[in-house]
């Protein structure tokens, strides 16, 4: 019986202090810098897309085209490969990049291959609801000049607690007529990760 009852008071304190456990959410301000794991975050992509599209367009290629074309050059980013053991969404690092690339007012952003389909799905529909005064043509489309394309590649070492992650991220702009690589660049990221001897 009391074995019982002892065995009900330890689980009655159990539930007690689950029930009083709290979530407390605080919102930071979106630069904040926050890196909790040392894996890869959304600080690394745009600080990665910001110096790497800067350095892109400090690059004698943009000078040479400007001169023999006499108009801003079109880009269309593609693929950016993740070669890393780890989940990174290259999504938003793409996002970033596109971002860059279309607020400098240096180039032509050209849409992506699926936002090309989304739209021509919306030209197509016009042919048929939309009034002749407004509907848009087929084969009107601005062709891109290049393409940007990447890769993510990392190497971790470890020892007795102490981690680093070292991450390489490279870019590489074709011409999307010659197939002509005009610039390669590489941005190198080093993180030390020590992790506390006490704990629990």
């Amino acid at each position: 019986m009391k074995k019982g009852i002892l065995f009900l008071s330890v689980v009655a304190v159990f539930l007690f202090f689950i029930s009083c456990s709290t979530t407390t959410v605080k919102r930071v301000d979106e630069s904040t810098v926050m890196d909790l794991s040392g894996n890869w975050n959304d600080v690394d992509a745009q600080m990665v897309a910001e110096q790497m599209v800067d350095e892109m367009l400090n690059r004698p290629w943009l000078k040479k085209f400007l001169k023999n074309n006499g108009r801003e050059p079109r880009v269309i980013v593609g693929e950016i490969r993740n070669k890393t053991d780890e989940h990174i969404d290259v999504e938003v690092f793409r996002k970033d990049i596109e971002k860059e690339i279309t607020n400098s007012g240096e180039v032509q952003f050209v849409a992506s291959k699926t936002e090309r389909e989304e739209i021509r799905e919306e030209r197509a529909d016009m042919q048929e609801y939309a009034s002749e005064e407004t509907r848009k043509k087929f084969k009107k489309e601005t062709a891109a000049d290049y393409m940007l394309k990447g890769v993510i590649t990392s190497i971790i070492d470890e020892k007795e607690g102490t981690k680093v992650k070292y991450y390489q991220i490279d870019l590489e702009l074709f011409n999307t007529e010659t197939n002509a690589k005009e610039w390669v660049g590489q941005k190198k990221i080093k993180k030390v990760i020590e992790k506390s001897k006490f704990g629990f």
